[in-house]
């Protein structure tokens, strides 16, 4: 595979979609938390709960700011084409419908073409993607069509399974069950063989737990 002049470089994809949201207001959202546990009926001003407010406040912005990276590539030099998978990668995200947790792992596939991606930086999308409220459908969606765009390979594929709180704590209380999405495009989308190859391994992956 011939390459351009100074393709044998890491390139660096800055301009990492970050999703639309207002900026943070630590000071308000304190404030608003404890109001939130005074009318639920939390004894905010005990010794106990007296700084909660402020712990709850960090660790919600904490999991709603999206870390901000480089997507660095590499050129596919020895023109590698099969299947890079990436599995168990950890996803820890907020359900936007309860404020809830839902943590799981996703598997993360493509079909290199011209570039072969850093491997730390599939955990990286997942992150950055899975840092706001989200439904797992549509997180799926981005990292796949994220990677689909920015690095331009044949094909990829993302399958997330993830235990989702706002189902095992209340409501139903269905403790143990799992959620399972998958998001594909291009070659493994549309090559039956591909396709089946990167499902039969997550499923296989899945299965061995």
């Amino acid at each position: 595979m011939s390459h351009a002049a100074g393709l044998d470089r890491p390139h660096l994809v800055t301009d990492v979609a970050v999703p639309h949201q207002h900026p943070i207001d630590l000071r308000a959202a304190e404030q608003a938390a404890g109001d939130l546990l005074v009318a639920l009926g939390q004894p905010i001003n005990s010794e106990e709960m007296a700084d909660t407010p402020r712990r709850m406040a960090d660790a919600l912005a904490e999991l709603l700011v999206p870390p901000v990276f480089d997507l660095t590539t590499f050129p596919n030099t020895d023109g590698y084409e099969e299947l890079v998978l990436v599995e168990d990668v950890p996803v820890r995200s907020l359900c936007e419908h309860h404020l809830l947790p839902f943590v799981g792992v996703a598997h993360v596939g493509y079909l290199p073409g011209e570039r072969i991606l850093g491997l730390s930086k599939v955990a990286r999308v997942v992150e950055h993607f899975a840092h706001q409220t989200q439904t797992q459908e549509r997180l799926t969606v981005q990292i796949a069509r994220h990677l689909q765009d920015q690095l331009a390979p044949r094909g990829v594929g993302v399958v997330i399974e993830a235990d989702h709180t706002c189902m095992s704590l209340r409501g139903v209380r269905a403790g143990g069950a799992r959620t399972v999405t998958s998001a594909v495009f291009g070659a493994l989308r549309d090559d039956a063989a591909a396709r089946a190859e990167f499902l039969t391994l997550t499923r296989d992956r899945r299965s061995s737990r």
